[in-house]
């Protein structure tokens, strides 16, 4: 069993079909097929059903891609690692959500790389389920999230805490003076939940049941352009706000009789991965 087979069975397992596949991965269809062939002849069980050009993964197929991708990742980890002339200290691993990489953490990041100009970065951004499964399985070293994550081994430590604001385009002066709480159902107000915790229920408590927003999101570094074009209003990041390339255009509306609750936010690590005896004068430099 070797990764370049393996390689090929995941695309096949996300494309659902050789011909494709092959042509994704730039070799003959007869190469997919054999290499299927012979990881199913290994396994012992068909991986996939074939259905004329289509193709689906058996059950076994489903519990043997999460091991391939697992075995292509660690091989990817091992010749880094190995190839790599640098310690284990100054290379990291990082998974965050967007939105705090774009309001926090690339400041970080930039600040590191200047001080530590021979360290190395290896960046996710994605979901927080799936960047704690990777910490899980020591394919991250550390994960930057809106959600707190208490496990035996891990160390889950505050990031940064922060106020909301509600905007609109800088056009629009209907509530120049402030608004209450029981108007919030009058705007087109531009949904995201934040890490589907109790902040983003709090702010869909803010209206009525069943309300229709105009636009769901989950990421709120998305809304800007959308709010810039006077589509409607939304809470942003206090932090997002200050970057002229995202304020301009947009105004900040006060807030009459109510105050969203702050944004918090988490660095969660594994405690069996020693991290440079510095790091946190990079990545916790803000503990307001």
């Amino acid at each position: 069993m070797n990764t370049e087979t393996l390689r090929t069975f995941i695309a096949a397992a996300q494309i659902k079909n050789f011909t494709k596949t092959a042509e994704h991965l730039f070799i003959a269809q007869s190469t997919v097929t054999n290499r299927i062939v012979d990881l199913e002849s290994e396994i012992g069980k068909p991986l996939f059903t074939r259905k004329h050009k289509q193709i689906e993964l058996t059950e076994a197929g489903l519990q043997f891609l999460d091991y391939a991708k697992q075995l292509v990742d660690l091989e990817t980890t091992a010749l880094q690692t190995v190839r790599s002339s640098l310690s284990s200290d100054e290379r990291l691993r990082i998974g965050t959500t967007n939105t705090i990489y774009e309001c926090r953490l690339q400041h970080a990041l930039r600040k590191w790389m200047k001080a530590k100009p021979l360290s190395t970065i290896i960046l996710n951004i994605g979901h927080t389920t799936e960047m704690i499964e990777s910490l899980k399985k020591g394919n991250l070293d550390m994960v930057f999230s809106f959600v707190s994550f208490y496990g035996d081994g891990y160390w889950c430590r505050p990031y940064y805490s922060e106020d909301l604001c509600l905007v609109c385009t800088a056009d629009d002066t209907t509530w120049a003076d402030g608004i209450s709480k029981e108007n919030l159902p009058e705007i087109d107000y531009l949904f995201s939940n934040f890490a589907l915790q109790g902040l983003g229920l709090y702010i869909r408590d803010l209206f009525p049941k069943h309300h229709r927003f105009r636009l769901e999101i989950d990421n709120s570094t998305k809304l800007p352009a959308y709010i810039r074009k006077g589509l409607g209003y939304t809470f942003l990041p206090a932090s997002l706000l200050q970057d002229p390339a995202v304020s301009t255009g947009i105004r900040i509306i006060p807030l009459l009789d109510f105050a969203p609750p702050k944004i918090d936010s988490y660095c969660i690590m594994r405690r069996d991965r020693p991290l440079p005896p510095d790091w946190e004068d990079f990545f916790l430099y803000d503990k307001s």
